[in-house]
């Protein structure tokens, strides 16, 4: 039974995640405070410490430094990305922000146990290589950085799907990282020891891409000076993951099929047909569906390879992943260039938050290798990553300012329910508690936004629009 130390001095908050960790067989300890637990405990035998960011005395990161043997999961009420990005730079192995989902609590708690039991059981790292894991961490056991709800939805399905045999299809703008979804499906499937080959089917000439993907005989057309094993051939008791599939000719797309149905391969230019092994994994920024009404994509095939979905969310919705994303490449390309101290300043980070990065997570590696490579300094300004917020992202950079101003000019009682909110929660409390007397327009000039900035932030953080006829 894994034994899991929690460090919180809310009483109700530390026994209720107390009895939720019992329920599912944990045994679990408790203190107050960092200094209660390093008196009482030997924090190295404990297989997990979930602790409280703010503590009395001393803060709960503390205990990663303390406890070097276990892993440490902070909870912040404040849900604020700079607290978690220093958290994980401190050397935490995750968060999770208060109040929490009980499943998201619980599947974080069996995840990292999980990975320090198999971190026991391999040799001590070099340093090198305790560096990536300190990176990895960030990510799961996935491979891809992210914990909005959306991208914890998207590893679930992954953990479900990828052992099974079933055909997958990645919807994605471009630069998402489908490819990154397609060799986690793979690399927890079966076929681990088999190879996963990876074809970008817009990249390959119209007229070559039937014997690059089948392979052809010697002498079937002009220049077969010998037969070729095609790229679906080699992956044979392993994945094809065939990105941008929605660029596929309509011939390719029928050989495809037969693959699909029938699990036979034949090379072009030969008159027999042999049985292949292989999992299939698609990827596309297309509507294939509409591409298949139109005529420009075979119905059948589409609904062969739509068996599983799985949506890639773009970088702008996917909310404080941007900056966790921004930091773990920023890590990566001062390894590359042999630097130290790099980080991004407090105009930065916010640009970085705010743009709409229309190129996502390819877009953003460009930018945070440009300013690596130009900056004179340890900080990297705004102006070396080269991007420029539009009118709309300008006029939200404000409001955030806006708000913060106010929280801090604003006279607070003793217990002010907002004192230790974020901006988000702020803004929500603003316009829940001033809606029923104020119109959209004199809400929106309070908060320094426009009103479609203000039906915008709406609808992100799901705050209903009251109907008075004075709005």
């Amino acid at each position: 039974m894994s034994h899991i130390l929690v460090v919180e001095d809310e009483t109700i908050i530390r026994s209720a995640l107390r009895r939720l960790l019992e329920r599912h067989q944990y045994q679990v300890s408790e203190a107050g405070a960092v200094h209660e637990a390093v008196e009482r405990y030997n924090l190295d035998d404990f297989d997990l410490i979930i602790s409280d960011l703010r503590l009395p005395g001393e803060p709960g990161t503390e205990l990663i430094a303390r406890a070097s043997a276990t892993p440490v999961l902070i909870m912040t009420s404040y849900a604020s990305l700079r607290s978690a990005v220093d958290s994980m730079k401190l050397g935490a192995v995750d968060y999770i922000a208060k109040p929490f989902d009980h499943e998201e609590m619980l599947l974080a708690v069996a995840r990292i146990i999980e990975d320090h039991s198999k971190r026991l059981a391999q040799p001590e790292p070099d340093a090198t290589t305790a560096d990536v894991d300190g990176e990895a961490a960030t990510v799961g056991d996935m491979g891809i950085i992210g914990s909005s709800p959306s991208m914890q939805t998207l590893f679930k399905r992954i953990g479900k799907v990828a052992p099974t045999d079933s055909t997958v299809l990645i919807q994605g703008e471009s630069g998402t990282g489908k490819e990154l979804v397609a060799r986690a499906l793979h690399e927890h499937s079966r076929r681990i020891k088999a190879p996963m080959i990876s074809v970008n089917c817009a990249a390959i000439p119209e007229t070559l891409i039937e014997s690059e993907l089948f392979g052809h005989e010697k002498g079937s057309f002009t220049g077969a000076t010998a037969g070729r094993t095609g790229l679906v051939e080699a992956a044979d008791g392993g994945t094809l993951f065939l990105d941008e599939i929605g660029e596929l000719p309509l011939e390719a797309q029928a050989r495809l099929l037969r693959v699909l149905q029938e699990g036979e391969i034949r090379r072009v230019g030969s008159v027999q047909s042999h049985k292949v092994d292989v999992r299939l994994v698609a990827a596309t920024h297309r509507d294939l569906k509409t591409l298949a009404r139109q005529g420009l994509f075979r119905e059948d095939l589409y609904y062969r390879l739509n068996v599983i979905e799985l949506r890639l969310p773009p970088l702008r919705e996917r909310g404080d992943d941007v900056m966790l994303i921004a930091e773990a490449l920023l890590r990566r390309a001062a390894r590359k260039m042999g630097l130290s101290g790099l980080h991004f300043s407090r105009e930065a980070s916010e640009s970085i938050r705010l743009y709409n990065w229309p190129g996502n997570v390819r877009e953003l590696e460009n930018a945070i290798e440009r300013a690596a490579i130009l900056c004179d300094e340890d900080e990297i300004s705004t102006d070396l990553l080269g991007i420029e917020l539009d009118p709309e992202y300008q006029r939200a950079s404000e409001a955030t300012s806006a708000l913060e101003t106010m929280r801090q000019s604003t006279p607070k009682p003793q217990q002010d329910p907002t004192e230790d909110l974020s901006l988000e929660d702020y803004f929500q409390h603003f316009v829940l508690e001033h809606q029923e007397h104020m119109t959209e327009t004199e809400l929106a000039n309070k908060l320094g936004i426009s009103r479609k900035c203000l039906w915008e932030r709406r609808q992100r953080l799901g705050i209903p629009r009251k109907k008075t006829a004075s709005s």
